[in-house]
């Protein structure tokens, strides 16, 4: 039996000729990521073990990213075991202010990660790198203690669901509409522990902006992981921006998949997701009239230059509804610098909306954007469970920049195609 992308990248790392599905393994790790509130947990775990240093300086990347600037002593307290933890161990990749952006969008835009890497993070959504052709997964603070100490890792090598992309996507619909409504069709359990593999010639019409948002979400529909075939957009954007040698794999043939679903990109229409599972999906057609107090537009899922480019171009010479907050964050410093020169963070500035330094912030309650009791967000981030971004009576909307932006306008949620 043939073997998948993900299950051929773990027989590679793990120094085997093949896997099947269900295989207990252990392989070798070439980028274990950690932030600034999993990091400090995985440091103390690894003072308790019987290890000189880490196994790897140039192989951890440890991003200061969700409560940077620090919100208050407990986070500063965090940071700075982080800190010192990085400059006991001289680890290269260290991103504190000044330098760090995101982790999710980061890590790509350094060159970090290319295809044919195995790479955990101590964040679920470390998934976002198999937009490139990476097996990449989040994992806890205990596993990542283990993979800086020995740069290994055991895996249950996953099953896969294959997700054919076909056809062309019309204005206003992007990854974050295409990965709503692939949750919405199978569940936030849909893919439990299975590997998300993406095939088919739509994807030739996905940015790669738009597959890192796909890839991003894949952990909301309970995967393993999500991986995109690399083709010559992904290669163009490794040579951009690494210098690493990269290797790709393909699916066999005779693959086994333990389903199929078919994602025609034609017929898809903007997506929201409804409180309080991602999986609450609705087309814009299908909201109906829903007033909100907040909007925000950022975070590792969708923080990235085409988000910001296409909420600019909805908000461009108008004005958010009074009364109406609009929190607009870059997802890296580079990003902020490309937004500025291209006039978007003036037309934020200009449209009544507020631009952050990179943060996570707001998506996972952080500050930068706390709700309060009965009130209403718009959100281009990745998770709307209850109390997720505030007060447990809270509600949040999952949605697209362009969703979002047009929703900044009118004050309800609102169909961007109609602005």
């Amino acid at each position: 039996m043939g073997m998948t992308m993900t299950q051929k990248i773990l027989a590679a790392h793990a120094g085997l000729e093949s896997v099947v599905a269900g295989q207990l393994i252990e392989a070798d790790l070439d980028l274990v990521l950690g932030n600034d509130i999993t990091s400090p947990v995985a440091i103390h775990e690894i003072e308790k073990m019987n290890v000189e240093g880490v196994f790897h300086k140039d192989k951890i990347a440890l991003v200061m990213d969700h409560f940077v600037p620090n919100k208050d002593i407990k986070s500063a307290e965090h940071c700075k075991c982080v800190r010192e933890f990085a400059c006991k161990n001289e680890i290269t990749n260290y991103f504190d202010v000044g330098e760090m952006g995101i982790e999710h969008a980061l890590l790509p835009e350094k060159g970090l990660t290319v295809a044919g890497d195995v790479i955990i993070g101590a964040d679920s959504h470390t998934c976002t790198y198999g937009a490139l052709g990476a097996f990449s997964t989040g994992v806890g603070s205990t596993d990542m203690a283990a993979g800086m100490a020995t740069g290994r890792a055991w895996f249950k090598v996953p099953s896969a669901i294959k997700v054919v992309i076909t056809g062309k996507k019309q204005k206003f619909v992007s990854g974050k509409d295409v990965i709503l409504h692939l949750i919405g069709e199978i569940g936030v359990d849909g893919a439990l522990y299975q590997s998300l593999e993406f095939v088919g010639d739509g994807i030739a019409e996905l940015s790669m902006d738009d597959r890192f948002t796909i890839a991003n979400m894949a952990i909301e529909a309970g995967a393993k992981n999500g991986i995109f075939p690399v083709d010559a957009l992904a290669e163009k954007y490794m040579k951009e921006h690494s210098k690493r040698p990269y290797k790709i794999y393909e699916a066999d043939p005779d693959a086994e998949y333990v389903r199929e679903v078919v994602i025609d990109l034609s017929t898809l229409k903007p997506t929201v997701a409804f409180p309080h599972l991602p999986e609450n999906t609705k087309t814009i057609d299908e909201v109906g009239d829903i007033a909100i107090d907040q909007v925000v537009i950022g975070s590792c899922t969708n923080g990235r230059y085409e988000d910001l480019a296409v909420a600019a171009e909805i908000l461009k010479g108008k004005k958010v509804k009074k009364g109406l907050r609009v929190i607009v964050i870059p997802a890296t410093q580079q990003i902020y610098l490309d937004a500025m020169e291209a006039g978007f963070i003036r037309t934020f500035i200009e449209a009544g909306a507020i631009v952050s330094t990179p943060t996570c912030g707001p998506c996972l309650g952080g500050y930068m954007g706390i709700l309060a009791e009965g009130e209403r967000c718009v959100s281009t981030t990745n998770r709307n469970f209850v109390g997720r971004m505030g007060h447990v009576n809270s509600e949040i909307y999952l949605a697209s920049p362009a969703v979002a932006a047009a929703s900044a306008l009118t004050g309800k949620i609102s169909d961007p195609r109609k602005i």
